[in-house]
């Protein structure tokens, strides 16, 4: 049976934790919560706090969302119970409890949004996307088309961790993909406002999707479309669109990108990337997740290859991750973004998931999720997660450099590095404006951001902890 989304409102009980972010707030909200398991949830007590500390720098990028700026950082150390190497794989569902992951979900967007519903959450996430992109402010229509994107890395076809012809991992079965949980609460959350199953799209263009996954998604969901790399026993193939990809760089002799068909064919995208350090680029978030977006491998010989301009610690350089944000079929279709923080590591270093040492996970999982509706804010407090992590595994996330993605993108329109981004047109036509906004938060203790201490702008990141 499908679960089905709590409607009652259910008063959290308060408590002082001392030792992770405290949030001054302009409004506290009473939110619904599921609790079908019957565990005990807490939320985090928001308390002012001495507005000389700074974030550690100032805004940057103008702020996107019913809320501009937003991300909502949800933690439950309930949420897992695995202990490691020895104990099963971490997706196995009763290594995840799936009230709690459906709780942080449903907390999430309630949050971000200011609703009491979940229902009503998804209906302002939509109304203002479609109104920001002169569709007029409607919320969600019958029969439109919705696709996922998740991270699922560790199962790219030509890297060896999994039978590409019995669709089955072959190592690497706890790599750090985007869990089939959290995708299943997604769906969960978009059939309760008149999403068909039938009308949502799971993509990841590089990967074959496991049946480890797969029976997972399409357990309660038998009308999902799965689409990978081969399209076999039930899946559907990736294919190319007739919808160009510009790379602002203007190379030349080399082969057209083109978007990915089912996106092309969407009204919305949802980026469900994950919490990673990357031994490349310093770490792999939502605007690195659309390397899976693209139908082909992103240092295929004959294409533009995207790894020097995305791994160089310069600054101030031409980034194709902005024009994968400012693409209208990719970044300017996605409709809300998600970072699965329930396991973090290194990529593609590690081949299970590391602990943070950090404030307020204390050597325990991340057991984490984060939303927003602006692409530069998530990746920047995402980022600010990463290089504060003492852990060896997150050095990557301390080089320099690591951050320039976000200064070109909240800088679109007059960037540092002068390019002129239009990766939508084949000749430089239509600069792209601000895509979001960036800057760090004032210490790894606080946590806090412009709006935390009632700047006008930059980012206010909420922070729950259920549990």
């Amino acid at each position: 049976m499908k679960n089905q989304l709590s409607t009652n409102k259910i008063s959290p009980k308060y408590y002082n934790f001392q030792k992770a972010l405290t949030l001054n707030r302009r409004r506290f909200l009473k939110t619904s919560l599921l609790i079908a398991s019957g565990c005990g949830t807490s939320l985090l007590n928001f308390n002012i706090i001495s507005e000389d500390k700074k974030p550690a720098s100032g805004p940057i990028g103008v702020g996107k969302g019913v809320y501009p700026g937003r991300v909502v950082w949800v933690y439950d150390q309930e949420v897992i119970k695995w202990s490691g190497p020895g104990d099963g794989y971490w997706w196995l569902n009763n290594h995840i409890n799936e009230a709690r992951i459906n709780s942080m979900m449903d907390r999430a967007i309630c949050e971000l949004t200011g609703t009491t519903k979940v229902t009503d959450g998804w209906d302002k996430i939509f109304k203002y996307f479609n109104k920001l992109h002169g569709k007029g402010e409607v919320g969600y229509k019958a029969g439109q088309k919705i696709v996922i994107k998740p991270n699922w890395v560790g199962m790219i076809y030509r890297e060896g961790h999994v039978d590409t012809e019995k669709y089955v991992f072959i190592r690497r079965q706890n790599y750090m993909n985007t869990a089939p949980q959290l995708i299943v609460a997604l769906i969960r959350q978009l059939e309760s406002i008149g999403v068909k199953p039938s009308d949502i799209t799971v993509t990841d263009t590089l990967a074959c999707a496991v049946n480890e996954f797969f029976d997972i998604i399409t357990k309660n969901y038998s009308g999902i479309s799965i689409e990978d790399q081969f399209g076999k026993f039930g899946r559907v193939k990736a294919q190319s669109s007739n919808i160009p990809i510009f790379w602002s760089c203007r190379p030349t002799l080399k082969q057209q990108d083109f978007v990915p068909k089912s996106i092309a064919d969407a009204d919305y995208l949802v980026n469900f990337a994950n919490l990673k350090s990357h031994g490349g680029s310093g770490v792999t978030l939502c605007a690195k997740n659309h390397y899976g977006s693209l139908v082909r491998w992103p240092a295929q010989s004959e294409y533009y290859d995207l790894h020097p301009n995305c791994f160089s610690k310069n600054a101030g350089i031409y980034r194709p991750l902005v024009d994968l944000i400012g693409h209208q079929h990719l970044g300017q279709k996605t409709v809300l973004y998600l970072i699965d923080g329930l396991f973090s590591g290194q990529h593609p270093r590690d081949e299970l998931p590391q602990k943070f040492a950090m404030e307020p996970f204390n050597n325990h999982w991340s057991s984490s999720i984060f939303v927003s509706q602006d692409p530069v804010a998530i990746d920047s407090v995402a980022i600010d997660f990463l290089k504060n992590e003492p852990s060896e595994w997150a050095n990557p996330a301390r080089a320099t450099g690591v951050d320039d993605y976000l200064h070109e993108a909240a800088l679109a329109n007059d960037p540092p590095s002068k390019t002129f981004y239009d990766p939508n047109h084949s000749e430089a036509r239509e600069r792209l404006a601000s895509l979001g906004v960036h800057e760090h938060w004032n210490n790894v203790k606080e946590k806090k951001y412009s709006k935390n201490l009632n700047a006008a702008d930059g980012i206010e990141l909420v922070a729950l902890r259920l549990g």
